[in-house]
């Protein structure tokens, strides 16, 4: 089996990939075409082009590996992939052989999370209409962030249930640290879940925006509600 986890930016992401990661069965890929979106855009993100030097830029040459053999002899691949990453140029064909899923966070929190690591966020950083516009191509599965904070066993069960995969307790829990599946921007976005050893359960009240950033809360919020009438 092959997963693609579809997600915007502090959705969580991480910690499914650690999850999964934590399975004896499963290979893990970490953002496979960030290295070309950089490259074929010019975003000065944090550590571009530290990024583009160490990872596969060549966006044909990532979807290959995606489509190819599993890596290490493993059974199942998990793929943790950004929908805004896909831009024109980049080739979506390979994700028609893999169990898409897409994992989706209130776009308050997104906001407040990505603007603490980046001054200026714009629509397209937080990925919301591109991943509207990919679940709309490519279908899948919808699973909310908060759910699985506030309930990680059911809904971790639950999403194995859904793809016919059976459930591993390995999931729930990991060791603390760097990983060795972690993509060289680790060291600027993962802080935070490197100290984790599993799901730091249910969230508080949502934060309050103002100026620019509710803007784009207000732009997000009616897409993300779009996507949540889809979820397990």
């Amino acid at each position: 089996m092959k997963i693609a986890m579809w997600s915007g930016p502090r959705n969580l992401s991480t910690a499914m990939m650690y999850a999964f990661g934590n399975r004896a069965d499963f290979a893990i890929w970490d953002e496979p075409f960030y290295a070309p979106y950089l490259k074929l855009t010019g975003e000065n993100h944090p550590m571009a082009a530290e990024i583009i030097a160490t990872h596969e830029a060549d966006p044909a040459r990532v979807a290959a590996r995606c489509s190819g053999a599993i890596p290490a002899q493993k059974p199942h691949f998990y793929m943790k992939h950004m929908p805004h990453h896909m831009i024109d140029g980049v080739p979506l064909n390979w994700a028609k052989d893999c169990v898409n899923i897409h994992l989706i966070r209130h776009p308050a929190r997104v906001i407040a999370s990505y603007g603490a690591k980046r001054d200026t966020i714009t629509d397209y950083d937080i990925g919301y209409t591109a991943q509207a516009d990919l679940f709309d191509k490519i279908g899948g599965l919808v699973i909310d962030s908060s759910d699985i904070r506030q309930h990680p066993e059911i809904m971790l069960k639950k999403l194995c249930a859904a793809i016919n995969l059976p459930f591993d307790p390995a999931m729930l829990s990991w060791p603390a640290g760097l990983r060795k599946d972690d993509g060289i921007w680790a060291s600027h976005w993962y802080n935070a879940v490197h100290k984790s050893t599993g799901f730091a359960g249910a969230e508080g009240p949502l934060p309050t925006l103002t100026g620019d950033n509710l803007n784009l809360l207000e732009n997000a919020l009616p897409i993300y509600e779009k996507l949540a009438a889809h979820k397990i």
